[in-house]
């Protein structure tokens, strides 16, 4: 009987120390699961982007503008594989990434076959999901402008390098605008080394959305506005003086409100999926939070938007429900 109860404890003892071996397991497969969902979402992105600005463009621009989409997340893939993600995440200097750690994300080379090999090499797919929507916002705000060239260069050097940078300063553990950098001080508190303490950032609006929409702004300054945006006058000036703004409207009203959908579609991973983990406690209920408000923001939005261009149209006369107005407002929300 001894012996009998001898041999349960040493089996009990094995067990657990096989759970205690394993006992991350079910959450870092959960957590692995959930960031994969949420850059499908987030990559999905990347269809509705071509269906809202195919839409929003001329018949004639339609596969220019497609195979722009197309070459922007090709060559961005490659780029962030080669040194984005590195640039973005490595190292210790405070403006950015460098090669060097055990863990190098240049090349993915220092990550292995470890068992947290899968969920790092998701989170690469998570962050180059994001770089590609950054660099896919300047194609609509320099539509039928840019030539294919000019646009595949500006798509390397912001994805090389101008938002890997900005994604450095604030969301790697060394970035001086970064909430993680910093150290635990002799009682056990976290003390930040960051400008200000930091900037949150939690799902991209400024190191994304405000990166993206920088360029395009900046794009759009330079090439100028197409061709019949505005009304041209003739008074003796040279050249002739810009007048009045035309309407252009897309020839698909059809792809804009698909492409519309696919992006709200799409936030719901950008969003959600920057909680990262869904096994850590507390992770359900904000991620529940946050799809609620990205829901209600869209949708809410999108009716102001439509109001206000019905409203200015009544003004003047006429009433034309439009569709565009309707999916700017969801996007802006």
């Amino acid at each position: 009987m001894n012996a009998t109860i001898e041999e349960l404890l040493a089996r009990l003892e094995q067990l657990e120390a096989r759970v205690d071996e394993h006992s991350l397991f079910p959450g870092a497969s959960a957590d692995v699961l959930f960031l994969l969902v949420a850059s499908l979402n987030v990559f999905f992105m990347q269809c509705g982007f071509g269906m809202l600005e195919a839409g929003s463009v001329t018949s004639r621009s339609t596969q220019a503008i497609l195979l722009k989409n197309l070459l922007d997340a090709c060559l961005s893939a490659f780029i962030w594989w080669v040194m984005g993600h590195g640039i973005a995440f490595d190292g210790t200097n405070d403006f950015i990434g460098t090669a060097g750690s055990d863990m190098s994300s240049f090349f993915l080379s220092g990550y292995g076959s470890g068992p947290d090999s899968g969920y790092h090499r998701v989170f690469w797919w998570f962050q180059w999901t994001f770089a590609a929507a950054a660099g896919t916002i300047v194609s609509g705000a320099v539509a039928e402008r840019a030539q294919l060239l000019a646009y595949l260069a500006y798509t390397f050097i912001l994805t090389a390098v101008i938002y890997p940078i900005i994604v450095h300063w604030c969301w790697s553990e060394a970035g001086w605008l970064s909430t993680k950098n910093g150290h635990e001080d002799s009682g056990g508190n976290f003390t930040s080394d960051a400008v200000l303490d930091g900037v949150i950032d939690f799902a991209g609006s400024g190191v994304v959305h405000l990166t993206g929409g920088t360029a395009g702004f900046f794009g759009a300054l330079i090439i100028g506005p197409r061709h019949g945006r505005f009304e041209v006058v003739y008074d003796g000036s040279k050249p002739p003086r810009r007048g009045r703004p035309l309407q252009l409207p897309g020839h698909a009203p059809v792809l804009q409100a698909l492409g519309t959908f696919i992006l709200w579609l799409g936030w719901y991973g950008f969003n959600a999926g920057s909680q990262l983990r869904i096994a850590t406690p507390g992770a359900s209920e904000v991620i529940g939070r946050i799809v609620v408000n990205t829901t209600l923001s869209a949708a809410g939005s999108g009716l102001v938007s439509l109001a206000i261009a019905t409203l200015g149209q009544w003004r003047r006369g006429t009433v034309n429900y439009e569709v565009p107005a309707i999916c700017n407002g969801i996007l802006a929300g």
